[in-house]
């Protein structure tokens, strides 16, 4: 073997060491890439994706897709070379481990929070779109979970509706918490709540919280919505999180009025809603833009406060528009149909 050789054969031997080696270690990020989308106008599992019973509802024409990001799962070790090629992809991003999966956090206990921030999400959507439409939606308290063996456990039940607490009226979770929390621990605190239509007065000795010694009587409120429509939901279980609640308002207000806003085109978006209607922005934006770019969107609807990021997103031809609000997403979607797009603000660079 010659010198040349030699120095060749190590060279290689090296750098197929250094590839196997560089194949084991495990770094603290995972990866950012297009996810798959959704049209929120379509079928899932041979059944509309939103279904209204209890208000008319009037054709549709058009796609309208709800964006997701792929991401590593919470149980999955992120490895050299795979970063560095998702590096070299300028559709996919490495975002560091603890911004996505806090420390400990399980692959089942993601999918979980997931899931409720996604139901949470499809119920400010409702909201969103119904107050949009004119209807009054008042705010309700509501039980949630009730701690075992705390006070509250076997007087008040979860999906109580809380009307007042020592006979004040309750507007929101906090004045439950500050009512309650005005006490010493051993009082008695009289909750009046609403189950299947009847008013009960309730009775509850509070006791101290283990942490801080404040009294408390064992669960947890929250908000809800007296919503007069039923409006169900279905979409696929991949999906989870919050931000496809702009799109599902856009899908519940165009079902629930005449003609067909997209009038037959194909859009795509992604976004937080409140119950107001206020657009708040999410994570991955430029993953979601390169998946509806790849999807063949001709429009793309991002959050306000997403809209730097997202001039960095592969959008080709497809144009991207920030919104804050609701009603801003179904005027720019009015504003493209009718071909007047010169004055709508853009996130491109």
């Amino acid at each position: 073997m010659t010198r040349r050789s030699a120095t060749l054969a190590v060279a290689g031997a090296l750098i197929v060491a250094l590839v196997a080696v560089a194949s084991m270690l495990n770094l603290p990020y995972v990866v950012y890439s297009p996810g798959p989308v959704e049209d929120t106008l379509g079928e899932w599992n041979g059944e509309a994706v939103v279904q209204i019973d209890g208000a008319d509802t009037f054709p549709t024409d058009g796609v309208l897709d709800l964006t997701t990001v792929g991401v590593t799962s919470a149980d999955a070790e992120l490895d050299l070379l795979t970063a560095l090629r998702a590096w070299a992809d300028p559709d996919r991003a490495v975002i560091p481990r603890e911004l996505v999966y806090p420390q400990g956090t399980t692959a089942e206990q993601s999918r979980q929070q997931n899931a409720a921030m996604l139901a949470d999400s499809q119920q400010n959507a409702k909201v969103a779109a119904l107050r949009e439409l004119g209807y009054d939606i008042p705010e309700r308290v509501l039980v949630d979970a009730v701690v075992e063996d705390a006070p509250a456990d076997g007087v008040l039940e979860p999906g109580d509706v809380v009307v007042s607490v020592d006979g004040a009226p309750i507007a929101t979770p906090q004045d439950v918490v500050d009512a309650v929390t005005a006490h010493e621990p051993g009082e008695t605190v009289v909750f009046v709540v609403e189950r299947e239509g009847q008013e009960l007065t309730q009775r509850i000795e509070t006791t101290a919280a283990e942490d801080d010694g404040r009294a408390l009587v064992g669960f947890q409120p929250v908000s809800g919505f007296d919503i007069p429509i039923d409006i169900e939901i279905g979409i696929d279980e991949r999906i989870g999180g919050p931000s496809a609640g702009m799109i599902f308002a856009v899908a519940i207000y165009d079902t629930l009025t005449e003609g067909a806003l997209l009038d037959g085109r194909h859009f795509a978006g992604t976004g937080e809603i409140s119950p107001d209607g206020e657009v708040g922005p999410i994570g991955g934006i430029q993953q979601k833009i390169a998946a509806a770019n790849h999807d063949g969107a001709e429009l793309f609807l991002a959050p306000v406060d997403n809209c730097d990021e997202a001039a960095g997103g592969n959008n080709g031809d497809m144009l991207v528009v920030p919104v804050e609000t609701l009603d801003d997403a179904i005027g720019t979607i009015e504003s493209f149909v009718a071909g007047d797009t010169e004055d709508l603000p853009t996130c491109q660079s």
